[in-house]
């Protein structure tokens, strides 16, 4: 299984402002981010909106994206938060890439889980049902649309949004704790 890079993309992306560094203190958990404009002086990028990018399976926040049984892609989550709120998400797709649907199951947040940081979900029964859902899988890379839904108030899925240079971000919401960048290819994402 391929596995991303961990490195910041400190030399493609401006600076992110984490929510709590404290909580990244010898704990490598992801914290929640947004781009920071960049430094006075510099070119701005010009870059065009993405329209697809890949999602490859990895052993940090991507352990579920593939193809289901039906042909359709997928990418299941059990890290998807807001504040004090927790979500299970399946994002489905047509095996084209075309968005198709969101399933999302409120599973609370684990308690101790600071602020602004990604957790799994405090039990893995949701999870396991939902893997269940999808039948014989495979995790293999996926390349799809970028979409969002919103559903009971809150917005799933994964908006395209633009840094101060002009460059395109993808991030995964509610939560922002994965943002892929140009060239789309799935081999690196910012936590």
């Amino acid at each position: 299984m391929n596995q991303i890079h961990r490195t910041p993309m400190l030399s493609r992306r401006p600076l992110l402002v984490l929510a709590s560094l404290g909580t990244l203190a010898g704990c490598g958990a992801a914290a929640h981010a947004r781009p920071v404009a960049p430094t006075a002086g510099k070119q701005e990028h010009v870059d065009s909106r993405p329209t697809r990018f890949t999602i490859r399976p990895d052993d940090y926040h991507v352990p579920y994206a593939g193809t289901a049984a039906d042909g359709r892609r997928f990418f299941l989550s059990d890290e998807l938060f807001s504040d004090d709120r927790g979500w299970v998400g399946l994002f489905l797709w047509t095996a084209d890439g075309v968005f198709d649907e969101v399933r999302v199951s409120a599973v609370g947040r684990a308690t101790g889980v600071p602020p602004g940081q990604a957790a799994p979900a405090p039990s893995d029964r949701t999870l396991q049902d939902r893997l269940h859902e999808l039948g014989k899988f495979v995790l293999e890379p996926i390349t799809v649309e970028p979409f969002t839904r919103t559903v009971d108030g809150t917005e799933f899925g994964w908006e395209v949004g633009r840094y101060d240079d002009g460059s395109y971000y993808i991030s995964i919401e509610p939560g922002d704790f994965i943002a892929y960048s140009s060239p789309w290819d799935g081999y690196e994402y910012d936590t």
